[in-house]
């Protein structure tokens, strides 16, 4: 192979015979002692629809690593589902998990010298969280993401788990009754797969696909698809051709394939959760990808694509377009052409008979849907390190949003205000001490955003906080405002009635009060008191950094405002 396997420490040499004899346990032979061993890293579970199908991908994986002559040895990695969790004291562990998830796949790979290895994987913190191992290890790897649901129906109209969610406001509003809310509730998840708009876990396949990490097609190729299975093979085939080439990560995800992410993210009009795992993935490479990056890019990138949330289209209308490659043949000179990609080929190479099939689902430069990106990074008095807006779920028509602040320490709190009816239109519903430290966490907010929706305020109510919202929310809904409220930063200290101007055009969110009665209110907050005080969030509350930084784990932690 001309390379040096990692493996050998393992198979090779007297010394390594009850090495061997354990591996014969679990049935390899003498025959195998001498070929590669690359990991499937799966994510397998019951419990997740968009990972209870990946035990018959890894099985695909594996019979390409086999026909490649290599050794594929599977194990698995923890999932959390944000759907289930969302709206409980379980999505306290959801973004967490990345972490975990990320170093239980270095652990086990470093451990038994794996050769290469093959990540499939799906939904929102695993992908990325996978992407971070892989990085961290900069062994040969591959990404084989799991693939979309399909879209649920009833009534003539296309459904997904928002459509389940909003129902809840919908309900609550006598806008359906409970015989209506149930058949929603039966047909919005048809089957397996990750949610059929374009939500964070479909956002990230395709950023992963638009990285370089996996092959052309497999991140809108859907779960239930026999192609997808024949993407997994030949991912497990080609992985050892990277093997053979040395083709690592680090010589993929590199700063300008990280850009190409961005862009596509922002013409997809994607979850901006993106802003977390973005930064997170590069800074396991040692680069860094701050808020500015993503502005910059967003005021010169139109979207094209208007997938829900925010549109009519699903994940299946981008597939039957072409997917993330027509969309990145469409976006042209916005696109480099010189990263090299898990094909062997360069991007340039990879686009070259790629064709747009759909101009209604990606539109041209020409006419896009909004002529900048679908997310912007505000900053401002409320805000002074940046907080991030979705544009691709707001009217373009939106300018502006001025209203008084209705303030609520934890989403529990502001949905139960929301449901009794207590919000009223120009309201600003302020959550705080939901961020990294805080929540600690960074709950998603999909059940209040939902809501709110739900009830016909999508318009007349904006919602701030320090936490974070669904890649499925729509509306005015700002997130990860830093410093966060655990750290002093002065979302703490907005009061009731406080008046909140956010103004997009200038990208600013700011608190309309004297800079020296924000300063005096600072000074007066109480300590931080961490919300739990044992296990692994009281160890995430401590090491966890800004969300304007990622949210990503700081190796010398800082302590929390005292």
């Amino acid at each position: 192979m001309g390379l040096r396997l990692r493996s050998k420490e393992v198979t090779e040499g007297d010394e390594a015979l009850p090495r061997r004899a354990l591996l014969k346990a679990v049935g390899l032979v003498d025959e195998e002692m001498d070929k590669p061993l690359v990991a499937i890293a799966n994510s397998w579970n019951q419990i997740v629809p968009g990972h209870v199908h990946l035990d018959e991908v890894a099985r695909a994986v594996a019979r390409g690593v086999r026909a490649a002559g290599a050794v594929p040895l599977e194990f698995n990695t923890i999932a959390i589902c944000d759907g289930v969790a969302m709206g409980t004291e379980g999505m306290f562990y959801s973004l967490p998990s990345r972490e975990v998830i990320a170093d239980s796949i270095e652990l086990v790979v470093q451990a038994h010298r794996f050769d290469a290895v093959v990540a499939v994987c799906s939904c929102d913190k695993i992908i990325p969280g996978m992407l971070m191992a892989l990085a961290r290890l900069n062994l040969p790897s591959i990404v084989v993401t799991g693939g979309p649901m399909l879209p649920g129906e009833w009534r003539g109209e296309r459904l997904d788990v928002i459509s389940a969610f909003e129902a809840v406001g919908k309900l609550k509003a006598g806008k359906i009754c409970p015989k209506e809310a149930k058949e929603i509730e039966n047909r919005a998840c048809p089957g397996p797969g990750s949610c059929a708009g374009m939500f964070t876990a479909n956002t990230m396949a395709c950023l992963t696909e638009a990285l370089g990490m996996s092959l052309p097609g497999m991140a809108t190729c859907h779960a239930i698809d026999a192609r997808k299975l024949r993407l997994a093979e030949e991912s497990g085939r080609q992985v050892v051709q990277l093997l053979r080439r040395n083709l690592t990560p680090k010589k993929i995800m590199t700063r300008q394939a990280f850009e190409n992410a961005i862009v596509v993210d922002l013409a997809l009009g994607g979850s901006t959760n993106t802003l977390l795992h973005l930064p997170a993935i590069a800074a396991e490479l040692g680069i860094r990808l701050d808020l500015d990056m993503f502005d910059r890019l967003s005021r010169r990138v139109p979207q094209l694509c208007n997938l829900r949330p925010g549109g009519p289209y699903f994940m299946i209308d981008l597939d039957r377009a072409g997917g993330v490659p027509a969309l990145m043949k469409q976006l042209g000179k916005l696109i480099k052409r010189t990263p090299l990609t898990v094909t062997g080929l360069t991007v340039e190479e990879n686009l070259r008979k790629v064709k747009v099939l759909d101009s209604r689902v990606i539109r041209p430069l020409s006419k896009p849907y909004r002529k900048e990106g679908g997310i912007a990074v505000l900053y401002g008095s409320l805000a002074p390190k940046g907080a991030v807006l979705k544009l691709a779920g707001l009217s373009p028509q939106l300018k502006r949003f001025q209203g008084k602040a209705r303030v609520f320490r934890g989403e529990d709190e502001a949905v139960k205000a929301l449901l009794s009816g207590r919000i009223r239109r120009k309201d600003v519903i302020v959550i705080t001490y939901e961020g990294p430290k805080g929540g600690p966490g960074m709950r998603e907010m999909l059940r209040i955003t939902s809501a709110v929706v739900g009830m016909g305020l999508g318009t007349q109510v904006a919602l701030v906080t320090d936490g974070r919202f669904s890649g499925g929310t729509r509306g005015i809904c700002i997130g990860h405002v830093s410093p966060e409220a655990a750290e002093g930063g002065p979302i703490a200290a907005v009061r009731d009635g406080d008046r909140i101007l956010i103004d997009i055009p200038r990208r600013r969110v700011d608190l309309l009060i004297p800079e020296d009665e924000l300063k005096a209110r600072l000074k007066q907050l109480p300590p931080f008191k961490p919300r739990f005080q044992r296990g692994y969030l009281a160890l995430y509350s401590g090491t966890v950094s800004s969300a304007s930084e990622g949210a990503i784990r700081q190796w010398h932690p800082s302590p929390t405002r005292s």
